[in-house]
């Protein structure tokens, strides 16, 4: 459903759906249910001001009955941030794409304390497009490419070759350069097939019984002396597109990727390290371009910190 509200400081209006029934007669007091315990004042004046409007942009007042309206409208009061000490490059744009790599640390969409601190917002504020969404996602510890839209109305054919899976993508780890005790030898190329879904003890992913539904293809592509023992770097190449799929699979061989706070084990909450990044990396993405018809291939500028020559 469209926003009748602009996007302001890079950041959507938060929408928010109103009760079919219950012990509110009108908006306003439904909302100060639900947040008048933080800001009870703010919310008046919110409603005062016209700052919170229905469907069509219509401003809401005190006495707005809670029928009135299904979903409704406003901007939330962002807290300051630190920026992260990271940096977005740009690596190509154009009237219908922008591509860029993400560092390590930094989310690519707003979510939990991260708002202003994300590569969407920065990258909105950046360029002044903020009409700017981001095709696909990686997650806050993984750096390299990223493809976003910034033209409304040539996205659809940009999404629809993600969701047919018509674009190849192609990532860089650094793990041991064998599994772990208690794992066995691995043949590469190796195919890791299995069924992932959420933990719901916990916002991780984890393998259980069932028709596979994620795939990867891992390719180890060289190793090296780090200290008194190997790693190597790999190639891995994800046919499916799972929540932590790449993690997961690369740890259920025994390979789990260097500064994973994750997987195998989950470690305790720590502040950013930002002298050890995952060492996981989106390098590169192919597809043939829905405009141009033409085929196009990105590659990362980024290299990992622990893949030495």
């Amino acid at each position: 459903m469209q926003s009748p509200l602009p996007v302001r400081d890079g950041v959507n209006a938060t929408r928010l759906r109103l009760p079919d029934e219950g012990p509110w007669s009108t908006a306003m007091d439904y909302m100060m249910h639900r947040w008048g315990h933080i800001d009870p004042q703010g919310i008046e004046d919110r409603f005062d001001a016209g700052e919170i409007v229905g469907e069509g942009g219509t401003p809401l007042d005190r006495n707005t009955r809670l029928e009135d309206h299904t979903f409704i409208w406003y901007y939330r009061t962002l807290p300051p941030e630190t920026r992260l000490p990271v940096e977005i490059n740009i690596l190509h744009q154009d009237e219908h794409i922008l591509v860029v790599d993400k560092p390590h640390f930094l989310p690519t969409t707003p979510g939990g304390t991260y708002i202003q601190e994300s590569a969407l917002v920065r990258l909105r504020n950046l360029l002044d497009l903020p009409d700017l969404i981001p095709m696909h996602r990686l997650d806050r510890m993984t750096a390299g490419l990223l493809l976003l839209s910034t033209n409304p109305e040539t996205r659809g054919k940009y999404q629809v070759l993600f969701e047919k899976r018509q674009v190849q993508k192609e990532y860089e780890c650094v793990s041991a350069a064998a599994p772990a005790p208690g794992f066995p030898a691995v043949d590469f190329p190796a195919v890791v097939r299995n069924r992932m879904t959420k933990s719901r003890s916990y916002l991780l992913a984890e393998v259980i019984d069932g028709e596979p539904n994620a795939e990867t293809r891992i390719e180890k592509t060289r190793t090296f002396d780090a200290g008194n023992h190997q790693r190597a770097l790999y190639r891995l190449e994800p046919h499916t597109g799972k929540t932590h799929q790449l993690r997961v699979h690369m740890a259920s061989l025994g390979l789990g990727i260097v500064n994973d706070a994750f997987y195998p084990d989950l470690l305790d909450k720590a502040p950013d390290n930002y002298a050890k990044p995952l060492q996981l990396l989106a390098r590169g993405i192919t597809f043939v371009d829905p405009i141009s018809r033409k085929s196009v291939e990105y590659r990362s500028q980024l290299e990992l910190s622990e893949a030495h020559d």
